[in-house]
């Protein structure tokens, strides 16, 4: 995989690629952003930046050191090499072999399950499949993994035995290229295992080098985090989703526009949305709202009973839908109507205005983070529903703010 492969981020290319030119690069990265942002497809071109044999050979041609290095050697000042690249050449047999995720010298590791009852899961165990979900789905997350390898309802982690083999890798010797790498995805499926890997991280073998793709800082064991050098990925913009869905979805560009607007730069998240774009998001959450406020306890039933049959990728993207409306009716109170809103969804936003003040919507806002949160944990969809409808139900009528630790 290649940086122009790469949605967006040109100042994230732009500050690895300086990284390598300037020598100013850890031998430990920690790679950190939200969901769709990137962060594997990061990884992954700049572990293939590393390798290829026009940028090693770059490189060599420009350091008085027979061997060259990413980590603190200072290059030959006197000689004037040729421009520095920006990007792998894709086309060297390094580059190649990267590119199909068969490289010696880079290796993976990432949360699995156990294949075979009775043996410890490790990543070598799903590498065909791995090579085949990071091809078709680099955006994906670990949701999408794991139902990819078939693990149902199992949870992932990355075990003992993992880091052990972890280890076994990196004290052999490179085959190809002067650089082993270990590009670990979700290290926060390490908990304390990950302790196993302290040693190895702060004093690496010669010419290694960790690139850890993480979602969720908090999660990562501390003495992890303060091992590595960290590299923020920001979320998209809208306009560079609503560019890639036009350009590698086919997607049309009315529904790309409004995908993007709703995706909260998460280019997963608006992939999904596409595929749902027929979906009636307004005309179920109108149906909530009457049930709600109007029609009762049956009429909430049957809703609840209806969105809990979705399944939970949908049921995300409905709340996600209800923020989003939530959002526009704000912005048309704070801009006093001055904004550019379909008109569809200028009408339901009016309306939400009239059921709800600012205080009473940035309530709901709060209510539908935390049902979406526990979604994605696998919460009880009736329970969960169930309870959000009340809890609206008197924000919005007895004008309620729910206070919660």
């Amino acid at each position: 995989m290649q940086f122009k492969d790469i949605i967006g981020q040109p100042e994230v290319k732009g500050n690895l690629v300086e990284l390598v030119q300037h020598n100013r690069l850890s031998h430990a990265l920690l790679f950190l952003g939200k969901e769709g942002s990137g962060v594997l497809p990061l990884a992954l071109a700049f572990a293939q930046f590393i390798v290829c044999e026009k940028v090693s050979g770059h490189w060599s041609a420009v350091s008085k050191q027979p061997g060259p290095s990413l980590f603190g050697s200072e290059p030959n000042s006197s000689l004037t090499p040729h421009p520095s690249p920006k990007d792998s050449c894709g086309a060297c047999p390094a580059c190649t072999k990267a590119q199909q995720f068969i490289h010696p010298d880079i290796h993976f590791s990432y949360p699995v399950v156990t294949k075979k009852p009775g043996t410890p899961p490790i990543s070598t165990d799903y590498v065909s499949e791995w090579r085949e979900f990071v091809k078709s789905y680099p955006y994906g997350n670990v949701y999408d993994w794991l139902q990819f390898i078939g693990a149902e309802n199992k949870q992932g982690n990355i075990t003992a035995h993992e880091c052990n083999d972890i280890i076994r890798k990196l004290n052999l010797k490179s085959f190809e290229s002067e650089y082993k790498i270990l590009v670990l995805w979700m290290p926060e499926y390490l908990g304390n295992e990950g302790n196993k890997l302290l040693k190895l991280i702060e004093e690496p073998p010669p010419n290694t080098l960790f690139i850890l793709a993480a979602e969720n800082e908090s999660l990562i064991l501390p003495t992890i985090v303060s091992r590595c050098q960290l590299v923020k990925i920001p979320a998209l913009e809208t306009k560079e989703i609503e560019e890639a869905l036009i350009a590698r979805n086919k997607t049309t560009q009315e529904v790309a526009r409004q995908v993007a607007s709703v995706s909260e730069g998460n280019y997963r998240e608006a992939l999904q949305m596409v595929q749902h774009a027929e979906e009636d998001w307004q005309g179920l959450l109108r149906e909530w709202l009457n049930a709600m406020l109007k029609t009762g306890p049956i009429a909430q039933t049957k809703w609840v009973e209806e969105i809990s049959k979705l399944g939970r990728e949908k049921q995300k993207q409905f709340l996600r839908y209800f923020n989003h409306l939530l959002e526009q009716a704000l912005r048309i109170r704070i801009m006093a109507g001055n904004t550019n809103i379909p008109e569809k969804e200028r009408d339901f936003a009016d309306r939400l205005n009239k059921i709800a003040g600012i205080e009473e919507q940035q309530a709901i806002i709060e209510e539908l983070d935390k049902a979406t949160y526990y979604i994605e944990r696998n919460a009880n969809a009736k329970i969960l529903f169930h309870a959000l409808t009340i809890k609206l139900y008197h924000i919005i009528r007895d004008k309620i703010v729910f206070l919660t630790d």
